[in-house]
């Protein structure tokens, strides 16, 4: 089981026992969490308050949304850390809004699948 804040953490090159930054990464990854669950993502109202929740939760077993975690890192990202660089921010709001449709795509498949049966 791997914790959604360590992992954050982790790619944002952040030591995972360094929690000066814990807050803000919170509320930052919320907030991605939130625009998840108005995609069709993880439970209602869903939020995590420290290293104890897991990805597991919020995806509920679910496989195939992997893509979830580059989303959430991401957006962290560019809320918390910017780059300074604006070719690079386009690049990843691209990435991000790509993210945004495939996940849409994907959630909107099952729930057509499931209409059907």
């Amino acid at each position: 089981m791997v914790s959604i804040l360590d992992s954050i953490k982790q790619l944002l090159g952040i030591d995972v026992n360094d929690t000066n930054f814990d807050k803000e990464l919170i509320m930052h990854i919320n907030g991605a969490l939130m625009i998840l669950n108005q995609l069709g993502v993880g439970p209602e109202f869903y939020s995590i308050t420290d290293k104890n929740n897991v990805w597991e939760e919020f995806t509920q077993g679910r496989k195939d949304l992997e893509i979830i975690k580059s989303f959430v890192y991401l957006k962290v990202r560019l809320m918390f850390d910017p780059p300074q660089n604006s070719f690079l921010v386009d690049s990843i709001e691209k990435q991000i809004s790509e993210y945004e449709w495939r996940i849409t795509v994907q959630t909107n498949k099952l729930v057509e699948v499931g209409d059907t049966i």
